[in-house]
């Protein structure tokens, strides 16, 4: 088992890529700590603890401060430390920059880069006390390509990269590896709302002629996160089939 006996927390793992890096953390050894706002998170973490994993799921927001800092204290009390933080949480508003609103810009901020500031900043003193730690941030190749319609989604996850950057500069020497992934269209809740014809459009224009699995980009998570990866920091791994080559 790759993660076997590590204390990982995942935001957003109540569905799609987060749910799927939870469950093959669970898979690996891992104790997982489900963060999110939809309820569907209690059932993600049922259906591990069922299979034999270890799961539990809490209601907190990636955005309330307080709600993090009490949590991430607990979960250190409960098991001695955290090992592993990946910021999946996220959301889109998706407009042209000239319709797009001020809440809308707001609103993915606050929970796409104001979240994996709060949670990894909470995460870090655990960390640093035990002298390691892998984080590991949900970017987007519209982090390094833009994408119509996108200018807050693409501003968050080009963010996102450059945090990760910054981070191993500040924590490398405490033995924690900061990194991103960035996939490129998933079969997520989100991507399934695409009307038929412009998602051939897009499955077209991937030089693999698919889309990704959610299982895909939590392979790449699970290696960022394993020892495997103990001199991998600072990086964005692409995983989107070819299209930001």
């Amino acid at each position: 088992m790759r993660l076997k006996d590590k204390i990982a927390i995942v935001t957003g793992g109540s569905r799609g890529i987060g749910q799927a890096v939870a469950e093959l953390f669970a898979k690996e050894g891992a104790r997982v700590i489900i963060m999110d706002l939809l309820p569907q998170g209690q059932e993600v973490a049922d259906g591990i603890n069922e299979n034999g994993g270890k799961a539990e799921y809490h209601k907190v927001s990636v955005t309330d401060k307080t709600a993090v800092e009490t949590l991430f204290e607990q979960i250190n009390q409960n098991y001695g430390k955290i090992d592993i933080l990946i910021n999946n949480a996220g959301i889109t508003r998706d407009r042209t920059l000239e319709k797009m609103s001020e809440d809308e810009w707001d609103a993915v901020i606050r929970v796409n880069l104001k979240g994996v500031f709060l949670c990894t900043q909470a995460a870090v003193p655990y960390m640093k006390a035990n002298k390691y730690g892998r984080i590991v941030s949900a970017a987007s190749n519209v982090g390094l390509r833009g994408n119509f319609g996108q200018t807050n989604y693409a501003a968050t996850k080009a963010g996102v990269i450059a945090m990760a950057k910054t981070w191993t500069v500040e924590f490398g020497k405490h033995g924690i590896t900061a990194n991103a992934v960035a996939p490129g269209f998933t079969m997520t809740d989100m991507v399934k709302e695409i009307p038929e014809q412009h998602f051939e459009a897009i499955k077209a224009s991937i030089p693999l002629q698919t889309v990704a699995q959610p299982i895909d980009i939590a392979y790449g998570y699970l290696y960022l996160a394993s020892d495997e990866a103990r001199f991998v920091s600072g990086i964005c791994l692409t995983i989107d089939g070819g299209t930001s080559r």
